[in-house]
């Protein structure tokens, strides 16, 4: 029997999950404040506001299964907790219980902060640096204590068609890097992560939380200067790690040994592959 799947918070990471499940045949719902105007029709938008509760009742009935991935308006802690915690409760609670079986909610590894360059994975304790970790690690124990299934992907930072903020960074000269000490960073590409997604929800028996990096951590510095060069910036100024993610290396062990598989398992080759498609 095909799923009836409700995207809450569907953007770019969202309707490549919803591309999936639609190619496949599932009925699949998108809800967004402003949904967009134009659509190929399959894709069944809904509008509305999931800080305000009263927008949410008319959702359809026999969703049973939500994909949490949320975007909050600004890097702002109330923002943040508008849309995690006090949006994930009002959709949660609007939803028909009946047929609510599983809830995958898109957190990130910032919950982690920083491990000293080591392995993290998932029987890692959190300990979130800034606010927007303690949310999300919130909102995930929220979860956790509702009667239904529920699946924790927590990202790694995502690159993909559209997301060249690094590369335009490195062109302009504004990007640096530490070089005295080691700084570990972990990417996923979108596509990968969207794939990942609709693969838990595949999934007979998931457990809780899984990490969702690709198989390549890199030290800043080396995935830097290797964009650089590939890009045609110049040579990447030394500088400060980035305050607000710590260095560590995520694990993404327990991912693929529930069956899944990378499409871009180094995000060398998956950003020389957005170079060279954007220089078509």
């Amino acid at each position: 029997m095909s799923e009836r799947v409700l995207i809450a918070g569907c953007g770019d990471l969202g309707y490549r999950v919803a591309r999936l499940l639609l190619a496949r045949g599932e009925k699949v719902y998108a809800l967004r404040r402003h949904p967009p105007r134009q659509d190929d029709g399959s894709l069944c938008w809904l509008k509305a506001d999931l800080g305000r509760p009263e927008t949410l009742g008319a959702l359809p009935a026999g969703i049973t299964q939500l994909v949490y991935l949320p975007a909050p308006d600004a890097r702002a802690q109330e923002a943040y907790r508008t849309v995690f915690v006090d949006g994930l409760r009002h959709l949660v609670g609007a939803l028909d219980s009946r047929y609510l079986q599983r809830v995958l909610f898109v957190s990130s590894s910032a919950v982690y902060g920083d491990h000293a360059s080591e392995w993290v994975d998932e029987a890692t304790l959190p300990a979130p640096r800034d606010f927007n970790g303690r949310i999300l690690l919130e909102a995930e124990q929220w979860l956790a204590g509702q009667p239904f299934r529920s699946v924790v992907l927590r990202l790694a930072g995502l690159y993909g068609p559209g997301r060249l903020q690094l590369i335009e960074r490195l062109r302009a000269g504004t990007a640096v890097v530490p070089r005295k000490a080691v700084h570990w960073t972990n990417r996923i590409h979108v596509d990968d992560a969207a794939a990942a997604i609709v693969h838990l929800l595949d999934l007979a028996q998931p457990q809780a939380l899984y990490l969702g990096a690709d198989d390549t951590p890199l030290p800043i510095d080396v995935l830097y200067d290797y964009l650089a060069e590939a890009s045609g910036a110049p040579q990447v100024a030394e500088g400060q790690a980035p305050a607000s993610i710590g260095s560590k290396r995520l694990s993404n062990a327990r991912l693929r040994a529930s069956g899944f598989r990378l499409r871009w398992p180094d995000s060398r080759a998956g950003y020389l592959d957005l170079l060279r498609s954007s220089s078509n």
